[in-house]
Parts: structure tokens; sequence; C-alpha cells
């Protein structure tokens, strides 16, 4: 079978870690449950809960192993895997640091154990994992007798880490890139060709994003916007070309309005131009449609450049269940009634399973939310503003501003080139003032998108439903 791969929160490795090599040099266990995400990609298991069984109660002397996990340890979590449909991994940990793997004591005490496991989870996959100290080997089984490996693992936080259960081969040089890969290695060059970014939103901002990681290697794009150009977006969307809008005014409105460019097509030319190899899937479909949606959710990285409350609540949502990081970009220019300009500033927001969760720092008006709700207010949306009769002031330096901060973050955390000390907070320029701050969001314990609780949607994966709205046929 296909080989799967693992997404793990920073925080949560970090505990599993601190449990597994506390500096005795022995063995510990534990138990991980992970929600699961089907996708054209193959499976994808997002970990949601882990479980760290205590040393001489729980993880005891084994029969024919080292050591085993407690047969009242393991059924009380296979039993909670099998009600919360989430797929039940064994853990353990070797000695070693960046090569790791099962042994055959190991194997057989997963042929002799997990047919039973099986039987009890009902349909959902029991496995294994092994880590040393930088890698990590998984054995998955599956109902009906299929059984894979693991690729590897992403740990999601501020940067990214990948784990594998051995190292990597070296990647080879593309020469066209050499400036920029002698900042992250023929490695990270590699990595970007290998990462599939979501864009949300393909207006001022989503064609400057689409353009820089286009431009930074970037293999694979899913882009959505429901959109097509008009005339007075061609100085704010790159590259555009004025027969993408204005067509000839004889003709009837039917025909034109048929005939201007998606915005989503502009971007994609935009992208290959940058990177003939690129492969961009370009979706002329609003991101809340549910089949559309669900494009995203197998995504390495999100962009959000699309500002209603409905998409900022869907983005938000497949972040946390889906364990896929991601930026909200997004600049504000406040016009009063008498002509009179507040204070300028656009904004990048740096999300992830455990930091930055948008509900929680209140950018999600619930009674927005129910205005767009409206036919009429959710085709229009996508404009940065109360009103989505009245056309927004837009300028494309203030979107360049956010998005290259943006790029720039995604870039750094893709490689794990971010210092462990890096700044979190969300960015902000103020133009008007000249002035860049940074904005620390704040975790709600309580937080049905973000938090542990066991209403949470946090690393359901598949397993918990998105709020989108359904296909219309």
């Amino acid at each position: 079978m296909r080989p799967w791969r693992l997404t793990m929160s920073a925080g949560l490795y970090a505990e599993l870690q601190r449990h597994l090599f506390p500096g005795d040099n022995d063995e510990h266990g534990a138990v991980l449950l992970a929600g699961t995400c089907e996708s054209d990609r193959g499976l994808r298991l997002v970990a949601r809960e882990l479980h760290l069984a205590k040393d001489g109660v729980d993880y005891v002397p084994g029969k024919r192993g080292y050591r085993m996990l407690k047969a009242e340890f393991i059924q009380s979590r296979i039993l909670r895997a099998r009600d919360h449909r989430l797929a039940y991994f064994a853990i353990h940990n070797h000695g070693g640091a960046d090569t790791v793997g099962f042994s055959a004591t190991d194997m057989a005490s997963h042929e002799r154990g997990y047919p039973a496991l099986l039987d009890i989870a009902r349909g959902m996959p029991v496995g294994a994992l092994v880590l040393a100290r930088s890698a990590v080997a998984g054995d998955l089984w599956f109902p009906g007798g299929g059984r894979a490996y693991l690729s590897h693992a992403a740990i999601i936080g501020h940067q990214r880490q990948l784990l594998f259960p051995m190292p990597e081969r070296r990647a080879a040089a593309i020469a066209i890139y050499d400036r920029q890969s002698r900042l992250f290695g023929d490695a990270g060059q590699d990595l970007l060709r290998r990462t599939r970014v979501g864009i949300i939103g393909l207006g001022g901002a989503g064609s400057v994003l689409a353009e820089l990681l286009g431009r930074l290697g970037v293999g694979e794009f899913v882009l959505a916007d429901p959109e097509r150009a008009e005339g007075t977006n061609l100085p704010r969307l790159i590259a555009a070309r004025r027969r993408d809008a204005v067509l000839p005014s004889w003709w009837p409105r039917v025909v034109t309005d048929r005939l201007r460019r998606p915005k989503v097509r502009m971007a994609a030319r935009n992208i290959r131009r940058a990177n003939r190899y690129a492969r961009a899937e370009a979706l002329p479909r609003d991101f809340l449609d549910a089949d559309v949606a669900a494009r995203f959710t197998d995504c390495d990285f999100l962009f959000l450049a699309a500002d209603t409350m409905a998409a900022r609540l869907l983005f938000n949502a497949i972040v946390h269940q889906y364990g896929i990081p991601g930026i909200q970009v997004g600049a504000k220019i406040p016009v009063a009634d008498d002509g009179m300009v507040g204070n300028v500033f656009c904004v990048s927001r740096m999300v992830t399973p455990e930091h930055g969760c948008l509900w929680c720092n209140g950018l999600i008006n619930p009674a927005r939310l129910q205005d767009e709700a409206v036919p009429e207010a959710a085709k229009r949306g996508y404009a940065y503003v109360n009103d989505p009769v009245v056309a927004a002031p837009s300028v494309v330096t203030m979107n360049a501003i956010a998005c290259s901060h943006a790029a720039d973050d995604f870039l750094f955390h893709m490689t794990g080139l971010k210092y462990d000390d890096a700044e979190t907070g969300w960015f902000r320029w103020s133009s008007r003032r000249a002035v860049a701050g940074y904005d620390m969001p704040r975790r709600g314990a309580d937080c049905a998108e973000c938090s542990a609780k066991e209403y949470s949607r946090l690393g359901m994966g598949d397993n918990a439903s998105l709020p989108t709205r359904p296909v219309r046929h």
C-alpha cells in the first residue's frame, strides 16, 4: 500500500520527546490517537491526543520483548479511538539520532496483537510508531489486511520540522535557483518543489502571493476565487493584461461578463510563467463550497487573502482540524463619510494548530457571519469593507507589504531557518505612521476550534464537519 504521513503539533511533539527521552537512556511508551485525512496525495494522520504511559504501571517489563504497554492501558485507549473514530498508535523509543526502525521483536508483537485491535477499532486503522531523537518510523494496519509504512512526519510550530526513518538522499541542485538555494540549500529548494500551497482569494493580495511563491519555486498550488477581473482591478493584479478585463463596450454585457478572465486563471498563468514545472489547480469557485474546501485540506500551507468572515471561519477550521499552518493577510483603509482617511494598515497573521486562532482573537465576527449568509452578500463578500455594495479602497503597495512579509514567513517556516526565539506576534504595518508592530495573539482554554477539549475540532481530520455550504447543483 501507499506510504502514509503524520502531522503533529510542536507542543505535542515536545511533550512526547520529554517523556521518551528524559535522560535515562531507557525505553518508554505512550499512545497517540489521530484523525485521518484522505486525499489525492494518500492518507495523512493528524495527531490529536497523546496518552503517556507511566513507567512500572502502564509500561512494564515485557513477556517476549524488553517492555510492553499493559493490557488495561491499551484497552481504554483503543476503545476511545473506536468511539471517536480516531487511529490508534502504540509508541516507544529506541536509541540513536537520525535513523530508527522496528526490531524483529517489535514486528512480531504487531503480528500478534494488531489483528485483535483492528476488530475492536471497528474500521479505524491501528499501528505503531518508534522514535529516535530526530527520526521516526511507523507501521499502520488497516481493516481487510492492508498494511503501510510511514513516509515522514511533519512537526508544525513556528517552524516546520520533518522527521524520516532515515536521512533523505542528497537533493540535486537546480541551476535556476542557485542564488536563493545558497540560503537554504538544495534540500530546501527541493522541499519547496514538493510543497503544495493553497491560496484563497486571488485579488490584489492573492495575486502578489501567487507571483512570489511561484518565483520561489513552490511546486504545486490550489487556487480558489469565484471572481473575474474587472477594469478597476488591473492596477492591483500582478501582470494583468487589459484584455483580461476590458472588452469592447458594444458587446452585450452577458457576453463580456463570461469572457472576462477569472482571477484564478490569471494567477495560474503568472505561476507557470515564473516556474513552468509548477502545477496550479485553478478553481473559479467559492472557497465555501464543500467540494472546493476539500481541495485545501491536504495542502502543506494555506494563505487566506479573502476577507469575509465565512472565509476566515473556514480557513481557521481547516488549520486546526487538519493541522495545516497558514497566514491570513489583509489591508484596511478606513475612509469616513466626509472623506477623511483613518489609520491605514496591513497585516500578516500566522495561524498554526497551537497559535493564532482567529476565533480566540475576536477576528471572526458572528454578526457579520450572519449578514454574509444572505446570498447576495456572500457573492460580494471578497471586498475589504463592511458594506458589500461600496467599493473599498485598495492599493497595490499595501498588498505587497503584507504579502512579502507573509511569503517570507512561509519560506523560513518551511525550511526550518527561523530562530527558536523568533518573533511570534502578528505583523502589522501602519502606513501613515510609518511604524511596524506586532500583536501577540491569545489562545482560549475552552475554544471549540483550537483547545484540547473533548468538543474541539483540533486534529479531527475528516472525522468532523467543516463550516462549508453544500454544493448547489
